[in-house]
C-alpha cells in the first residue's frame, strides 16, 4: 500500500523543498471531501501505479485508508518527471466521472495489408459508480481492415455506465503505415 504524508506548507517553498527529497507532490479530493495536500516518495508512487490491477488502488495517509484513482498529472516538459498528481477519492456508490483506459485486442486484418493500429483515445471519460466502471475498455480489432475505424457509438454498452464522450468520436482505427 503506497503511504504519504501531510504537507504542512502548500507555498513554492514547501513545494521545491518536498520535490528536492524526492518527494511528488499530490492532491487527493473527493464529493462531500475536504482536499487534502499530500505528498509520495516518487519511485514508491510510481511502483504502485504501474503494477494496479484495478482503476483504483489504496493509499495511507495520516493514517486514513482510502482507494484513489488518478485523475491528472503535470510532468515537466524537458525531463519528463511527474511534479503533481490529482488523486480522486473513489467513493463507493457515488456516481462521478473516471477515465477508463482503451486496450486494443488482436491482431487486425489490415496489419498484413500493411496498416497499423492508431488509438486515437487512449482513455475514455465515463460516468458511473466506481463499483460499475471497468478496469479498461477492450476493444476487438481482428476484423478490422485498413481504413476501418471504431468510434465511441460503435463500443459495446456498459451496465450503469455512460459514455461522456461525444458518440462520434473515434477511439482506434487502422491507418496505412507510411
Amino acid at each position: 500500500m503506497l503511504e504519504g504524508i501531510i504537507r504542512e506548507s502548500i507555498g513554492k517553498k514547501g513545494t521545491n523543498a518536498l520535490r528536492r527529497d524526492g518527494y511528488l507532490i499530490a492532491n487527493i479530493y473527493g464529493k462531500g471531501l475536504e482536499n487534502i495536500h499530500a505528498a509520495f516518495k516518487m519511485n514508491e508512487y510510481i511502483r504502485a501505479v504501474r503494477n494496479k490491477d484495478t482503476l483504483a488502488f489504496p493509499i495511507t495517509v495520516d493514517g486514513k485508508k482510502m482507494n484513489v484513482v488518478v485523475q491528472s498529472y503535470e510532468a515537466h516538459a524537458l525531463t519528463g518527471n511527474l511534479l503533481h498528481v490529482d488523486l480522486m477519492v473513489a467513493q463507493p456508490k457515488v456516481v462521478t466521472h473516471y477515465h477508463v483506459p482503451v486496450i486494443a485486442e488482436g491482431e487486425a486484418l489490415g496489419l498484413k495489408n500493411k496498416g497499423m493500429v492508431h488509438i486515437a483515445k487512449t482513455r475514455l471519460r465515463v460516468k458511473g459508480a466506481i463499483e460499475n466502471v471497468p478496469n479498461s475498455i477492450v476493444v476487438d480489432v481482428t476484423p478490422m481492415d485498413v481504413c476501418d475505424s471504431r468510434l465511441v457509438r460503435d463500443l459495446e454498452k456498459i451496465k450503469n455506465v455512460t459514455f461522456t464522450d461525444s458518440d462520434r468520436v473515434s477511439v482506434l482505427s487502422i491507418i496505412k503505415a507510411k
